[in-house]
Formats: structure tokens, C-alpha cells, sequence
């Protein structure tokens, strides 16, 4: 079995998001569409692989944010059965309020950055619940409901390999492995428990959407859990004193970024990190969860 990285070439760069091509008995399995402002970098990324993108009968969406989701409605035009979790699935075919919502946040950049989203045709929605197997044209997939990073949020085990979207974190290159927390969903504890889960599934390679092969699975869920918890601590001070998140953002910055450069990262893939995890949204996501836990909203 051959699993096919396709890079999308997000902002005409590489290492941001991945999507997963894998032949089948029934057509070409994607996992992951990548956002529809990519969907030509995606196209010529199958065909670059000898294929053609409408040979793509299955999508398999580890969650519905517009970086892992927002094209997927391109393939369901083409016909395309598209796996989701129960708690996304309203929003691919209703996605208004889900666009929305991202656009008071990214306002006259949405396009540049995620292009357009249309409703998907609810026939070609197909719920991935946890513990599911998919079978698909003579391969069974393992569905594995991971949250923390989103409340809607799906890995998928096929023969050792798991495909982790984002509860695995953001890996580029030999860099470290960073936690991506945007609000509204950021769950630790959540999250935690979604990493035992990936281990207990014992697997061999872990495919990051971004961004590749972890091909030392353990070790990576435990560094994943390390750097969780110290971006967790380093926030919890100003979340208490109450400083704005505008004026927390640039020390976060040069705090994770300071990282990153303390582990080796090049100057070039300190901007792929940004485009693959956005700190502003870390900065976001881990405020609420410090509010949300403090409310007694969860452990």
C-alpha cells in the first residue's frame, strides 16, 4: 500500500498542510482536502502522482477547520463521500455560521487564506464515530475520536499508520513539535486523554497533516505532551493578571519562537510554523481554556 503526501503549498509555501492520497478497489482515498484557496496546488499534486483528482471517491476529514476541511465540498460536487465527525457534519452542509465566525476573525483575509465554502449535499456526508471501521475498497480504517484540539476532531488507524490531523501537534521538518490551540475548543485534559489513545493503538507512523511521517511515534506524543503543558503554565500568569491578548501575542511569539530557534529550527521554517499554527490563535484558544477551567467547565 502506497500512502501519497501531497504538499498544498498553502501561501505558496511548503511544509504548511498536507493531504494524504491512498489508491483503493473503489477509487482514490483522500485524507484531508486542505482548503479550497489550495485546491489547484492539490489537483496538480495528484496528477504530479499519475492520477486525476476526480478519481477521488472517499475524503476522510480528521475535523472541519478550513485548513483540513475547506475544499472537501469540491469533491462532493464530483460525487466524493465525505467522512466527518457527527458533531461537523451539520456545518459541511450548513456552513454558513462556520464561516462566519472564522471571518470575524481573519476578516478581509478569508479568501487569501481559506478561499470559499459551499454546503455539501447531505448524501454525500457520511458520520465517522469513534470506534467505527470504514471500509473502503478493500481497506478498513479505524476511526479514533481524538478532542482537545476540537470537539469534532477524528484520527484514522489503516494497518499501524495513523493519520493524526491536528491532535498530534505541528512538526516541520527535524523541528519540535508545537501544540496548535485555537479557541473555541481547547481542551487539554481533552487532549491528553486523545494521546494515550493514539499509543494505545500501538502504531508504527504517525502522518501529521502538518506536516509528514513521525516515524518515532512515542517519542513524539510525549515531547507533544511536555510542550502542551509548558505553553499551558506560561499563559496561566497572564491570564490571571488579565493582560489583554494583544499584548500577550508578541511575548508568546518570541517565547515559542525562541523555542523553535533553541531547537534547531531554520530562519525559513520559523515562517512555516506561523503558516501551519498561528499564534495569535494559540494566544486565543489558551486564554479560554485558562477561563473555561477556572469556571469548572471541565478537569
Amino acid at each position: 500500500m502506497s500512502i501519497y503526501i501531497l504538499d498544498l503549498n498553502f501561501l505558496n509555501e511548503p511544509f504548511a498542510i498536507a493531504s494524504f492520497l491512498i489508491e483503493s478497489e473503489d477509487g482514490l482515498i483522500l485524507i484531508e482536502s486542505g482548503p479550497e484557496s489550495t485546491f489547484e496546488h492539490l489537483q496538480k499534486a495528484i496528477e504530479y502522482q499519475g492520477f486525476d483528482w476526480r478519481d477521488v471517491k472517499h475524503v476522510l476529514l480528521t475535523h472541519i477547520h478550513f485548513d483540513h476541511a475547506g475544499a472537501a465540498w469540491k469533491f462532493a460536487l464530483n460525487g466524493a463521500n465525505i467522512y466527518v465527525h457527527p458533531i461537523g457534519l451539520p456545518h459541511l452542509n450548513h456552513p454558513e455560521k462556520l464561516w462566519n465566525s472564522a471571518k470575524m476573525i481573519y476578516k478581509d483575509k478569508m479568501e487569501v487564506l481559506w478561499g470559499s465554502m459551499e454546503p455539501i449535499d447531505e448524501k454525500y456526508l457520511i458520520p465517522a464515530s469513534d470506534g467505527d471501521v470504514l471500509k473502503i475498497g478493500g481497506l478498513e480504517f479505524k476511526v479514533i475520536y481524538t478532542p482537545g484540539h476540537a470537539v469534532h476532531h477524528n484520527a484514522y488507524e489503516l494497518n499501524g499508520v495513523v493519520f493524526t490531523g491536528d491532535v498530534a501537534g505541528v512538526k516541520i521538518n527535524n523541528g519540535p513539535v508545537v501544540p496548535p490551540c485555537p479557541p473555541p475548543d481547547i481542551n487539554i485534559e481533552a487532549w491528553k486523554q486523545s494521546i494515550q489513545r493514539i499509543r494505545d493503538v500501538q502504531p508504527k507512523l504517525l502522518y501529521l497533516t502538518h506536516f509528514g511521517i513521525i516515524d518515532q511515534p512515542f517519542q513524539h506524543l510525549d515531547e507533544l505532551e511536555q510542550i502542551l503543558d509548558d505553553w499551558k503554565m506560561w499563559m496561566k500568569p497572564y491570564f490571571d493578571k488579565n493582560i489583554p491578548a494583544e499584548d500577550i501575542l508578541p511575548l508568546f511569539i518570541s517565547y515559542s519562537q525562541n523555542q523553535l530557534v533553541n531547537a534547531g529550527v531554520r530562519k525559513e521554517d520559523l515562517q512555516h510554523y506561523e503558516y501551519a499554527n498561528p499564534s495569535f490563535m494559540s494566544v486565543y484558544g489558551l486564554l479560554r481554556y485558562w477561563k473555561l477551567k477556572t469556571e469548572g467547565r471541565f478537569g
